[in-house]
Parts: structure tokens; C-alpha cells; sequence
């Protein structure tokens, strides 16, 4: 009798593990592996395999004190790395985080870091998390509706249902569209339209969402993000 091969198990924290093993066994999620598969055989996809959940590495989940959604990887060559906004150091940053950087120094004052990394915030316990975690070189949106948002709509689930006083940074309307799913008598919700090039100027810029999110925090007792780091 033949032995059934057991599912690897995600290089994620053990604390997210927890929460997402019964996604990752589900039969939705054994369709979406079987659609990587046979797109990753025919096309490039962003990012690279083993940076695909590291947003669960990055950040543990009791360690997460605020959320940026973000909506797909950037699909440009070398840019996504499995952190929402962020590229990889040495890569420029894309127009969109550009924007977040001359907001930072317009809320908070200085000079941000001119890496486009943000390790360092997932470091300090930023979630910095796209809702499809997948996308085809060159197409942005490739991989929507393949499964990816049931699995982190169950992220953002857990952590509206499980921890307390985490400030989600909704920017766009894709990113809004998320605020159902957490509970704002448990949490903070900031809005802003996207910081893309298209929308920045419409609220993202001027929002202040860097010094607002670092208020909530220490009015919860916890310390600020350094987000200039």
C-alpha cells in the first residue's frame, strides 16, 4: 500500500502556521498550487518561490502591531520579494513607495532610508502583506481570483479575532475593501486612497498616517515604528 507523501510544511513562523494550517490543507488551496505549478512551468512569476509567504516569516503573528495591504507583487524584474511595497536592497524604488517615503518626510520630518527594503519595518512588527501573494512577469493582477485572497482574508481574520490593537493601514480601494473583515472595536482602521502616482495626490499625501499609526501605539503602552529606519 502506497503511502500518501505528507505536505511540506512553510518555512513560516510557527505562530502563523498555527492559524493558517487549515488553509493550507484545503481543497482551494491544493487548486491554487496545482495552477502555480503549471503557470510557473510556461511563464516567470513574482516572487521567487521560497519568498512567496515570507511575509508569515517575516513578521510573527504576535508580534504584528500594524498592517499594510497591499493588492499583488510588484511584477517588474527583481522587485518583489514576498513583502508588500518593498523590494529587495539595491533595487530603486518603484513610484509607489516613492510616495510613502516623501510622506514619511513630510509627517514625520527627515530623511527615510533611500532603501527600498522594508525588512526593517516587518522587523519591528509591520505586517506588510499583499492580499494575492503571486503574480505572472508583466501582469499585473495575473493571479486574482486564483485562491490567494481566501488565504489572507483568514490572516487578517485571525489577527481581527485573536490580538488587539493593531493599526491596519488601508491605502486604495482594494485595501478597503479588507475593513470588513476586521473589527474596529478591537482595532484601528487608517484609510487613504493608494500611494500610487494616479492617487497619492488625492489623500495619501498629507494623510499622516505614520505619526497617527505611531499615536495609537503608544496610547495602546507599545513603543512607535521607526519608520525612517
Amino acid at each position: 500500500m502506497q503511502q500518501q507523501r505528507a505536505t511540506p510544511v512553510p518555512d513560516i513562523d510557527p505562530g502563523w502556521l498555527e492559524r493558517l494550517h487549515p488553509e493550507l490543507n484545503a481543497s482551494y488551496f491544493a487548486e491554487l498550487k496545482r495552477f502555480l505549478r503549471a503557470d510557473m512551468a510556461t511563464h516567470t512569476v513574482y516572487p521567487p518561490p521560497g519568498r512567496i509567504l515570507h511575509a508569515f516569516k517575516a513578521t510573527p503573528f504576535n508580534d504584528v502591531r500594524v498592517v499594510i495591504l497591499g493588492q499583488d507583487p510588484y511584477h517588474g524584474p527583481g522587485q518583489a520579494h514576498g513583502l508588500s511595497f518593498s523590494v529587495p536592497e539595491g533595487i530603486p524604488p518603484p513610484p509607489s513607495l516613492q510616495n510613502v517615503f516623501k510622506e514619511i518626510s513630510r509627517d514625520l520630518g527627515g530623511d527615510p532610508s533611500r532603501s527600498g527594503d522594508l525588512s526593517r519595518w516587518a522587523a519591528q512588527g509591520v505586517l506588510l502583506l499583499n492580499t494575492v501573494l503571486t503574480v505572472r512577469a508583466g501582469e499585473a493582477g495575473s493571479h486574482q481570483g486564483k485562491g490567494w485572497e481566501r488565504f489572507t482574508d483568514a490572516a487578517i481574520g485571525a489577527l481581527s479575532r485573536e490580538r488587539q490593537g493593531i493599526v491596519f493601514l488601508l491605502w486604495g480601494r482594494h485595501a478597503m475593501a479588507k475593513e470588513a473583515l476586521i473589527d474596529p472595536e478591537r482595532h484601528h482602521i487608517l484609510k487613504a486612497p493608494h500611494p500610487s502616482p494616479l492617487s497619492a495626490h488625492r489623500g495619501f499625501l498629507g494623510s499622516g498616517h505614520f505619526g497617527k499609526a505611531n499615536e495609537l501605539l503608544e496610547a495602546n503602552g507599545g513603543g512607535p515604528i521607526n519608520w525612517t529606519l
